[in-house]
């Protein structure tokens, strides 16, 4: 059964609201929602976020809809990046378990695609895309195993962002064709919220294929999460397998001893 994932449920110092919104992820199947802190270095008088303990917005987890495991709650921090300054990733990103950033330039597109130390790089849908998607970054971040994403309540509150949703997201599937895209809310509110198969649906309306729209929110997001990880401890994961030894090889590599026994009862 695939673990479905809403990667971009957005803070409110209203935790009764953030809990209602959990509560209604869970209830549609999402087993992993990430609570996202919204930076905008631009604004000075901003303070840095700090992400809020799950144990301060919930006494008991709720369990996912269809499975008997809680939803787990991760953190993650957006910076709106209009000057390259305002990406300079401090001991403050490491309290999140996930590092976006929104490019609002296409020099800065570029240089999230190619250097900056990031899980996912936001596409715009709140406004016409400000510049053309290039190939060669989208592709260097593919290769780099950084995800984007596009989100979908905006299109829900408004019709001119619905057009700029489906637009952007479509311009940008051209691009990267298909490949490292996810498909989150941005909610705000639990109204907001609609069901994985819902936005797997969402995701053939962005010229997505079936098996990529349901990959946008499940197995791209589970690589998002691993990527985090990854970024977290500068370190990769080694899987290892048995592999099966076949017969001749066996023979090889058994002991002298043991084949010269052998070779006897054959004399």
């Amino acid at each position: 059964m695939p673990v479905f994932m809403d990667l971009n449920i957005i803070s409110s110092n209203d935790k009764k609201r953030l809990k209602s919104i959990i509560e209604t992820a869970a209830h549609l199947g999402y087993s992993t929602v990430a609570i996202n802190y919204v930076v905008e270095p631009q604004q000075k008088k901003q303070e840095f976020p700090k992400p809020q303990s799950v144990s301060d917005i919930f006494d008991k987890l709720p369990v996912v809809q269809g499975k008997s495991s809680p939803i787990k709650v991760l953190n993650r921090l957006t910076i709106i990046a209009s000057d390259a300054s305002h990406f300079r990733p401090t001991n403050e990103y490491k309290s999140f378990d996930l590092v976006a950033v929104y490019p609002t330039t296409e020099k800065l597109f570029h240089a999230a695609c190619m250097t900056f130390d990031v899980d996912i790089i936001c596409i715009a849908v709140a406004e016409k895309q400000p510049f053309r998607f290039k190939r060669a970054p989208v592709n260097g971040a593919i290769d780099r195993g950084v995800f984007f994403e596009t989100c979908y309540a905006a299109a829900i509150r408004d019709n001119t962002m619905r057009r700029y949703t489906i637009a952007n997201a479509i311009s940008f599937v051209e691009i990267c064709k298909g490949k490292n895209i996810i498909v989150s809310s941005g909610a705000e509110n639990p109204l907001e919220l609609r069901g994985p198969y819902d936005i797997a649906n969402l995701g053939l309306v962005f010229s997505l294929s079936d098996g990529d729209a349901k990959a946008a929110v499940s197995t791209n997001c589970r690589s998002v999460l691993l990527h985090g990880e990854t970024r977290a401890t500068a370190s990769g994961v080694v899987y290892t397998t048995k592999k099966p030894i076949t017969p001749q090889k066996q023979e090889e590599e058994s002991p002298v001893s043991k084949k010269a026994k052998t070779e006897l009862e054959y004399v």
